[in-house]
């Protein structure tokens, strides 16, 4: 009769229990767990580079300056495709018309008056052969563009870089985990869980890495571009 009452007894505490306390006790001991984060880089040097090009024109009226804007903007693009440029590489990236306000005279009450009107055309383009770069700033100055910039270089098939980096941050994560673990006495045993920290990153590297130009043409350095990319595994560890 004893017997009976304590099983039952036993059956009405594990009644009792919440569905979570019920799946800790058949799930046994929380197992001990190691969490790195590893960092891995790759490095190449950049094999195409983009930049935006344009020309700011100006006149007394917005008609007059559009028309000296366009001419010479045909001009600009006319002297691109002649460097060799595919047309796919060449896109319009922006174009304002803004009026121009002549100074206030000293110690006037008069509202601004408009003096004249400035017009803004740019084009992106996109270089394929660095070879072809320094050639090409030159011609397009010489064709009339008085604004350039945001010449950034990159990779035209960046796949490869960044397996390789993600293979050195598994090999970082994994060499930091041996040596937490031989230092604190537990042996790695499995690995519970592995996420990787969004994708690579590109980070340029001024390093020495010239495009090959004319000796006429504008020095242009590529640099080295490096991804960087992370991962962060979790281990299930146990005493040595």
């Amino acid at each position: 009769m004893k017997l009976i009452r304590a099983s039952f007894c036993v059956a009405v505490l594990l009644a009792g229990l919440s569905p979570l306390a019920a799946q800790d006790i058949s799930s046994g001991p929380r197992r001990s767990t190691l969490t790195v984060t590893g960092e891995g880089k790759a490095s190449a040097v950049p094999d195409m580079a983009s930049l935006t090009s344009g020309v700011v024109s100006e006149g007394k009226t917005a008609r007059e300056a559009l028309e000296a804007n366009s001419s010479a903007v045909a001009q600009l693009i006319e002297a691109i495709k002649a460097a060799g440029i595919e047309p796919r590489d060449i896109a319009t990236s922006g174009f304002s018309v803004q009026p121009q306000y002549a100074p206030p005279k000293k110690d006037s009450n008069e509202a601004p008056r408009i003096a004249g009107y400035q017009v803004s055309n740019n084009v992106t383009v996109r270089v394929r052969d660095l070879g072809k770069l320094g050639t090409l700033l030159d011609e397009m100055v010489s064709k009339g563009a008085n604004q350039i910039g945001g010449i950034a270089f990159d990779i035209a098939d960046p796949a490869a870089l960044e397996d390789a980096a993600r293979v050195a941050a598994v090999k970082d994560a994994r060499h930091q985990a041996g040596l937490i673990a031989e230092a604190s006495g537990v042996r790695l045993v499995r690995v519970l869980s592995i996420s990787g920290e969004g994708g690579p990153r590109p980070m340029p590297r001024m390093m020495a890495a010239p495009a090959m130009m004319k000796a006429d043409a504008v020095p242009v350095e590529a640099g080295e571009t490096e991804l960087r990319a992370g991962v962060t595994i979790t281990y299930e560890i146990e005493p040595r």
